[in-house]
């Protein structure tokens, strides 16, 4: 099995971090009003087609299609699509690495190259543990694919049988990390946007990610908790089938049950606008963080931390995704945005995307060809069906 490790990590502590309490660290959570928009989960084939127009217009605008890969010269296809998290990642360990979760990366074997190695997944599991501890790491971890989007195959792996679980559900020549687990609450999508040549760059949305909880009355089961919840009620699908095998038990009266750990809205976590809570001090260290990645002018930071408020003072925080040319200002899946402004929001994002592409079109970077955005696409597309599901 090949293995590569981004960089060595700080040995983990030894003793397992308290658990923290529903949306610890965070703002309290606006429940007031109605717990979705309208259009929250509207499919996308309903939702971005005004968006899908704006962007057409600005191919034919700038001269160029693939403009948005030119957008972050040194992320693979800018982080448009089928980017690998395992370069990205390496990329800001090696320049920001006091402010990055540490991870390994592994390939799985095709059956033919396990055939040739006579291996098994037990060597395979002992084979990632040894990586594990060579890197510095030790279980739980955070397992994700190094091509994926939208939260797909994201599980907390506590324990070796876990890990070995995911192991044998992940398809085959395949890449996967295995990321150290930040055990807070707290978590949020920095938006950061610079144009070439621009002094400074800004955020320009900050999302922050509310885990969906219910609480036990030691009467009703899980499934008739779920059902009966105001946001959660009117979107059972998301949370019943990763649930199965507890749904009929009965929660103790007062126990939290998290119905999400993946910080993605389609897999089920809250999102709110929190731009209004950035400051300058906040800004000030994102901007330090990107200026030290090369060529990096658009993208989204996911973080994860204890509290909100050291965020906001540019402290104490750890980004465990650094998402680019494709990633989405998140911000309007909050309940309480207009979809006109939603859509203005996301159109906004794009223009600055195509700007900034081809301004370092100009600078001599060249968008990526046509047969490698196909491949690239093609292989994202084929994988994010079969991985492992999402917790």
């Amino acid at each position: 099995m090949n293995t590569v490790v981004a960089l060595r990590a700080a040995p983990a502590p030894t003793t397992a971090a308290p658990v923290p309490r529903p949306h610890q660290g965070m703002p309290p959570l606006d429940t007031d009003g109605d717990p979705l928009s309208f259009y929250e989960f509207w499919p996308m084939w309903a939702f971005y087609p005004p968006v899908a127009l704006y962007a057409a217009w600005l191919m034919l605008r700038h001269r160029g299609v693939l403009l948005p890969t030119a957008a972050n010269p040194s992320f693979p296809g800018g982080g448009f699509v089928g980017e690998s998290k395992a370069q990205i990642l390496a990329l800001a360990l090696r320049h920001a690495p006091a402010w990055t979760a540490p991870f390994i990366a592994l390939d799985r074997p095709t059956l033919a190259e396990q055939a040739v190695a006579g291996s098994t997944l037990d060597a395979e599991l002992d084979e990632a543990l040894a990586r594990l501890r060579d890197a510095g790491l030790a279980l739980p971890v955070v397992g994700k694919p190094d091509l994926g989007c939208r939260g797909a195959g994201v599980k907390l792996l506590r324990d070796a049988a876990a890990l070995r679980a995911y192991l044998a559900a992940f398809p085959r020549g395949a890449r996967l990390l295995l990321q150290r687990y930040v055990p807070h609450e707290g978590e949020a999508g920095v938006f950061y946007v610079r144009r070439p040549g621009e002094a400074r760059g800004r955020i320009v949305s900050l999302t922050l990610k509310y885990f969906p909880y219910v609480h036990g009355d030691g009467r009703r089961t899980l499934r008739e908790l779920i059902l009966a919840d105001p946001r959660a009620g009117r979107v059972p699908h998301l949370y019943l089938g990763r649930h199965a095998a507890r749904l009929d038990t009965v929660p103790a009266a007062g126990e939290a049950i998290r119905l999400a750990f993946a910080g993605s809205h389609s897999r089920g976590a809250i999102f709110r606008d929190g731009t209004a809570f950035v400051t300058p001090a906040m800004e000030a260290r994102f901007e330090a963080i990107a200026r030290s990645l090369p060529e990096f002018h658009f993208g989204r930071f996911d973080i994860r931390f204890a509290d909100f408020e050291a965020v906001r003072r540019g402290e104490a925080f750890t980004i465990v995704e650094v998402n680019g040319a494709g990633a989405e200002s998140t911000h309007i899946w909050d309940r309480r945005t207009p979809l006109l402004a939603a859509w203005r929001d996301l159109m906004r994002q794009y223009r600055w995307l195509f700007e900034i592409g081809a301004a370092n079109r100009r600078r001599g970077f060249r968008p990526l060809d046509w047969r490698s955005f196909w491949r690239g696409w093609r292989r994202e597309k084929a994988l994010v069906g079969v991985y492992p599901a999402t917790d």
